[in-house]
């Protein structure tokens, strides 16, 4: 079971290891088997070393320029929903909305962590 005060820490302490050179900071927010999924139908990327490699992949580094705000939608048992709005670049040459659902395990740390992002300009429903 989790709260949102917890809910918040882990949320903090994610930005802060996206914004920390290298991916030993991982371990702290995600379980050795934990899944990562980019979109609820994309395949899950499973384990902490195969989440530091895509982490590694996706960052232009520890420098790159972005705002993060998010808001606790939602806590029950071990599940929480978090909305977030990321904002690249000065000036924005990305942005997104992004929905995380993230399940946790008895230690606090992520065992599940899936993304519904949405940019704007893009239909929010197929063709």
């Amino acid at each position: 079971m989790t709260n949102r005060r917890a809910v918040r820490q882990w949320v903090v302490a994610y930005e802060r290891a996206w914004r920390t050179p290298g991916t030993d900071g991982l371990s702290a927010l995600f379980t050795a088997d934990a899944a990562y999924l980019h979109s609820p139908f994309e395949e899950p990327i499973v384990g902490i070393h195969a989440i530091g490699k895509m982490w590694t992949e996706e960052r232009e580094g520890p420098d790159e320029v972005f705002t993060l705000s998010t808001e606790i939608v939602a806590v029950e048992g071990d599940t929480a929903v978090v909305r977030a709005e990321v904002h690249y670049g000065e000036p924005i040459v990305q942005e997104y909305r992004d929905l995380w659902l993230i399940r946790f395990g008895a230690d606090g740390r992520c065992t599940w962590f899936e993304e519904w992002p949405y940019w704007p300009g893009h239909p929010y429903a197929a063709p």
